[in-house]
């Protein structure tokens, strides 16, 4: 993989604790064992560190780590455990715990690792930490990687998982429709892309009134934000993220319990951005389109209502059956305008509904399309990488739901059921050149922590994207 310069917001900008295998620095062993393999194992290693790891228990389960000593005292080396095959903990980045786990100083993987690159990405995403307005102690644990690991590679998708992760973690008093602008332009403008806006009341003039609709109770204007790169002449990729900076809910307020995350309701553009600067830094030959509509969905006098009825892009009247599903409106207009041009591959990423949360949990996205061999591709990709998603029906029984009596649309569901499907399905309403168009309904946190995926910010499903991406269309 050739990869260019990476052009990321500064404050985003984090060493990489990864060191190429040339790197003048001796590293010390993490012996990478299984429970089947550990009496064959210590019997290799020298007598003072079996004897130690026999005094001390160690059995190889699953991110269990034992750092061992000399005949003089000093670390030699650690141990750590895969556990057993067939353990659900037993995934290509449990390796990458081992960096939350080890003292400071240089290692190096030695013994059977699954995947050296995601073992190494892993271990550069475990250390990531928001420390913005906390001064969090430096941690000097750094990974000497092996022979086969394309670290650029590495360097480019971890940069990327932290821009986006940076971006979900910071407050909206930091992160405004405005910040969120900022960022972009960070990303496209260094590597010679454009970026275009259109902010408050102009949205009507140029035929975005749901973007303005969500938009206008804030007294920080909505914005439309537009940024493109690469050469017109190449194949098409659109993403589309939505950028709600905050989420009160509207007029249908959310309880206070459910709004102490709303920060991170922005994490589809977050992850669409981070997606992009990936594709950028690694030259794909792609014309790429980024669109966010950029709000916060706040509760004024001038926030929009239940009830009312709005005008869409596409042409499209929706009924507004409830304010706190605000992402699927501005998505509409955004779609619809990414559509106009029949995009040869069209992204969506949001934090949009609970009830993907309640089908597949926090961990495991749902993705939605009608286009088979995109499906397959992005399946297999998820596998390939180790980024999970789920593919869920755009079932067609259930678009009544989403009728209305007054309107062309209601912008809710009616019964209460398939929460995240209704969601899907009124989207597809306003994709109608593409047909291969994916939406994915991620959560962009992380509730507990798992090995290279700390508690917090996220990114989701844009690994496995960047190489359905880079298989299609691979650098030249």
């Amino acid at each position: 993989m050739q990869c260019g310069e990476t052009h990321l917001p500064e404050s985003f900008v984090v060493s990489l604790p990864l060191l190429p295998p040339d790197a003048p620095f001796e590293a010390l062993p993490i012996h990478v064992v299984t429970p089947e393999g550990l009496a064959q194992r210590l019997d290799t290693l020298a007598g003072p560190i079996a004897a130690f790891a026999r005094a001390n228990g160690f059995e190889a389960k699953a991110g269990q780590c034992l750092v061992v000593p000399d005949a003089s005292g000093a670390i030699a080396g650690a141990l750590y455990g895969l556990g057993r095959r067939g353990d659900p903990a037993r995934t290509p980045f449990l390796p990458g715990k081992a960096a939350s786990l080890l003292p400071p100083g240089v290692w190096r993987f030695e013994g059977p690792i699954e995947d050296d690159g995601l073992a190494a990405l892993a271990f550069a995403l475990e250390g990531w930490r928001f420390d913005r307005y906390k001064a969090a102690p430096e941690r000097d644990v750094r990974l000497k990687v092996g022979e086969g690991v394309d670290l650029d590679h590495v360097r480019v998708v971890a940069e990327a998982v932290f821009l986006a992760r940076s971006l979900v973690a910071t407050p909206a008093n930091d992160l405004g429709p405005e910040e969120l602008s900022a960022a972009i332009r960070a990303v496209f403008e260094p590597a010679d892309g454009s970026v275009a806006e259109t902010i408050g009341d102009d949205l009507l003039a140029a035929n975005f009134p749901l973007v303005h609709a969500v938009g206008k109770g804030s007294a920080r204007p909505p914005r439309l934000i537009d940024a493109s790169w690469g050469d017109a002449k190449h194949p098409k990729v659109t993403l589309v993220g939505k950028g709600v900076v905050f989420d009160t809910g509207g007029l249908d307020i959310k309880p206070d319990s459910a709004m102490l995350l709303m920060k991170k309701d922005m994490g589809g553009a977050a992850n669409a951005l981070a997606l992009a600067s990936m594709i950028i830094a690694a030259g794909l030959p792609v014309r790429l389109r980024l669109i966010v509509p950029a709000v916060e969905n706040a509760v004024s006098g001038r926030a929009y209502r239940p009830g009312d009825v709005y005008p869409s892009r596409k042409g499209l009247t929706v009924e507004i059956g409830n304010t706190d599903a605000e992402g699927r409106l501005v998505l509409a207009d955004a779609l619809a305008l990414a559509d106009e041009e029949a995009p040869d591959l069209l992204i969506d990423l949001a934090t949009l509904t609970g009830a993907a949360r309640v089908a597949l949990g926090p961990d495991l996205p749902p993705f939605y399309t009608d286009d088979e061999g995109l499906a397959a591709d992005v399946a297999g990709a998820s596998r390939a990488v180790f980024d999970p998603v789920w593919r869920m029906p755009l079932w067609p029984v259930y678009r009544a739901m989403l009728d209305s009596k007054i309107a062309d649309t209601n912008n809710v569901g009616s019964g209460g059921f398939a929460g995240s499907i209704t969601a899907a399905l009124f989207l597809q309403k306003f994709v109608e050149k593409t047909t291969a168009w994916a939406h994915f309904d991620i959560y962009a946190w992380a509730p507990a922590a798992r090995p290279g995926r700390p508690e917090g910010a996220e990114a989701q499903a844009i690994r496995a994207l960047f190489a359905v991406i880079q298989t299609r269309w691979p650098a030249r």
